[in-house]
């Protein structure tokens, strides 16, 4: 029995750890959403489904970011409009569209209904934090 309790202790001691690990690793950016999936500039008339988002220049790396994953969380306003606009939880989405500048106002831009999930959409754009 006590080897059972120490055997507990060890694993909750690491699964404190990687979950440190996995915020530490969460990079900050900022979100705003779109409702217009198709065509996009990775699949053209393929439906990709709704939990997508169109990348930055920043992430776009010529076309290379199609396809990729990112696990987004909201951390906070951007604005004075919504002063508390997150929902607890993430949302993984699936890049399949390029949000180009000038008019790209955040590092990625999410669905209607991945930012829904996360955050009110009265707030228009806010903080996150996002990893791969």
């Amino acid at each position: 029995m006590e080897f059972s309790i120490k055997m507990r202790s060890i694993i909750m001691v690491c699964i404190a750890v990687c979950s440190l690990f996995s915020v530490a690793s969460a990079i900050a950016g900022t979100a705003t959403f779109y409702n217009v999936y198709v065509p996009s500039a990775c699949y053209g008339f393929e439906d990709q489904g709704v939990m997508i988002a169109a990348a930055s220049d920043a992430l776009w790396d010529n076309g290379a970011a199609c396809g990729r994953m990112y696990r987004v969380s909201c951390s906070g306003p951007t604005n004075e409009g919504v002063p508390e606009p997150c929902k607890e939880g993430s949302v993984t989405v699936k890049v399949v569209d390029r949000c180009p500048s000038p008019g790209c106002q955040a590092t990625i831009d999410l669905s209607q209904e991945a930012f829904s999930a996360i955050a009110n959409t009265d707030a228009g754009k806010i903080n996150i934090d996002y990893n791969q």
